[in-house]
Order: structure tokens, then sequence, then C-alpha cells
């Protein structure tokens, strides 16, 4: 994987990349290729009421998106790392 947990990552495609900007992984899953990433890719989850939610509806969670998606950034240079 070329991001880790914590890493900061610029969304190079899909409905959310905007060049440029910074976002922070949240959680890496590697059996399937894909990242959590903090305020991207945010789905809504529909909740049933229960005892810690009396009144259910609607819960905006992040859901996971393709590492493919991602470039990790450098941040000294404010710009997407590169292959050496």
């Amino acid at each position: 994987m070329h991001v880790k947990k914590n890493d900061l990552v610029e969304v190079i495609a899909g409905e959310d990349a905007v060049k440029g900007r910074a976002h922070r992984v949240l959680r890496v899953l590697p059996t399937v290729n894909k990242v959590v990433v903090e305020g991207v890719n945010r789905v809504y989850k529909h909740v049933k009421p229960n005892k810690r939610n009396p009144q259910g509806g609607r819960l905006s969670v992040e859901a996971p998106m393709a590492a493919s998606n991602v470039r990790r950034q450098d941040k000294e240079r404010k710009g997407g790392v590169g292959k050496k």
C-alpha cells in the first residue's frame, strides 16, 4: 500500500476530487485495496430507532474508496509525491 493511516492524501479521481486539497487517511483496508479518507465519499446509513438513537434517521459516514484514487501529499512541497 502506498498510503498509511494518518497520511495526508489528495483525491485525484471521483466526485470529491479537488486539486491540491489535502485530507487525512482514517483507515487502510489492504486486503480489498481501499482506504477511508476523512470528509470524502460520504454516504447515508439509515438506522432504525433503538435505545441509543431513539429517533432513528440517517447517519452520514465515510465509505471506503479505491486506494488508486488517492495520491500521498508531501508536506514540504505542497504537492503530490511521484515515483523515484
